[in-house]
């Protein structure tokens, strides 16, 4: 499947299991992302995410959102949309 670059981790909060991410691209609930860095590799889709802690369907290039995340990612790994 091809994949789209559409961001970066800025962040990451392991309390609570948020990756912060600085968009290049637009991301909405329910696309599937490729987080993939040094040591990281995950693959899920966007179950929700949040602008300033407030619930979001979608956002664009130039924003920071934060998204839940099922495992450890970090400061610098490559977002990416996976195309269907």
């Amino acid at each position: 499947m091809p994949e789209l670059l559409v961001g970066t981790i800025s962040d990451y909060f392991a309390r609570v299991g948020v990756a912060g991410i600085e968009l290049t691209g637009t991301l909405k609930v329910g696309d599937v992302i490729h987080i993939k860095g040094h040591t990281t590799d995950v693959q899920q889709p966007v179950a929700s995410m949040e602008i300033d802690r407030q619930p979001v369907p979608q956002a664009t290039a130039g924003q920071s959102i934060g998204v839940r995340v099922q495992e450890r990612v970090r400061r610098g790994d490559q977002v990416y949309k996976v195309m269907d």
